[in-house]
């Protein structure tokens, strides 16, 4: 079995944040490699997130996870997956925007950044389609509803 080494960054004050193990467990619940890793998630203050979120994707607002892969020069090997940044206010925000629990969103975005760490994206339908099925199944495991069932959807069926 492999293992998860957690770095947990806080940048930010007074934040009712979960704690580590809770992040530990997530991240754990998303990693499906078979080599030992390390994964870092910093939590950041709305406008770290906008800089962030600007520099990196050319959009000027604070987003609610940032995925850097860490990609390692040719001959080196380091047991490192990448970095997390995550946006407290902005996870808060949408929890209470789309009726979650602050948990289960929180849940769902070390999921969501985990598996773009390990290559998964949702850029076209198909893709999204696959990375949705797997956060799905994996908030399921830990006994989370499907994050993108919503009162609408379930109106619609």
């Amino acid at each position: 079995m492999s293992r998860l080494t957690l770095d947990l960054q806080t940048a930010i004050e007074g934040n009712d944040c979960p704690g580590e193990p809770d992040f530990r467990r997530w991240a754990e619940t998303a990693w499906m490699g078979d080599t030992d890793t390390e994964v870092t998630i910093r939590l950041v203050s709305p406008e770290e997130s906008t800089n962030l979120n600007h520099t990196y994707r050319d959009r000027n607002r604070p987003t609610n996870v940032l995925s850097f892969p860490f990609e390692a020069p040719d001959g080196l090997t380091i047991p490192l997956l990448g970095d997390l940044v995550i946006c407290a206010d902005v996870v808060a925000r949408e929890a209470r925007d789309q009726g979650k629990s602050l948990s289960a969103h929180w849940a769902h975005m070390v999921i969501h950044g985990m598996l773009h760490l390990q290559g998964y994206d949702h850029i076209n339908d198909a893709d999204a389609d696959v990375m949705e099925a797997l956060e799905i199944r994996l908030l399921a495991g830990l006994g989370i509803a499907n994050p993108y069932v919503t009162e609408e959807t379930d109106k619609d069926s």
